[in-house]
């Protein structure tokens, strides 16, 4: 049976207001037509925060909400949600580090693979697109603008999206195999 604790309310209020960024403050904080992903910065920060299970699912789910917007093709962007999500938190699983740098890196990597996804399904379904000129022009300039709402928003979503919130970094500990 489905059991709504406060972890899942948290993520559910997250995605809700990441959404609302999206539509509604997105547009008007857009520089050159480029905005911040909020809902890829829910869903890494979730699976820094929680794992690569959490933020598989958060991300599947914040992907299914970006495409219900109508704004690419239907599930191309809960694909790529789901997977950056498992991704970001497989990698920060592997790594013992402790405050924002670190996540604030892998934020942005996981973000760019995302965007980078998301132009080569818009290219497979035969958009006529200039690669490197969208590269340039979109992808970086998305992912940068995401990691710098990243930079502001992570300690807020970190300590809202956390199982103990009384902790003050995000930190993995050490496995017994690490030297």
């Amino acid at each position: 049976m489905f059991v709504l604790n406060n972890k899942v309310l948290s993520a559910i209020a997250a995605l809700c207001i990441a959404l609302i960024l999206q539509v509604a403050i997105g547009p008007s904080i857009a520089i050159l037509s480029v905005r911040p992903n909020f809902l890829v910065i829910v869903t890494i920060v979730m699976a820094l925060v929680n794992g690569p299970v959490e933020g598989a699912f958060v991300g599947f789910s914040a992907g299914l909400l970006f495409d219900l917007l109508g704004t690419g093709p239907f599930g191309a962007a809960a694909l790529g949600m789901c997977v950056v999500g498992y991704l970001a938190g497989v990698a920060y699983e592997r790594i013992f580090a402790q405050g924002w740098v670190l996540p604030v890196l892998v934020l942005a990597v996981t973000s760019f693979i995302y965007e980078l996804f998301s132009l080569i399904i818009l290219l497979v379904l035969g958009q006529q697109i200039a690669f490197f000129g969208a590269l340039v022009t979109k992808v970086i300039p998305i992912v940068l603008y995401t990691t710098l709402a990243a930079v502001l928003i992570f300690p807020l979503l970190s300590r809202l999206l956390r199982e103990n919130p009384t902790m003050e970094t995000v930190q993995h500990l050490p496995r017994a195999t690490r030297i």
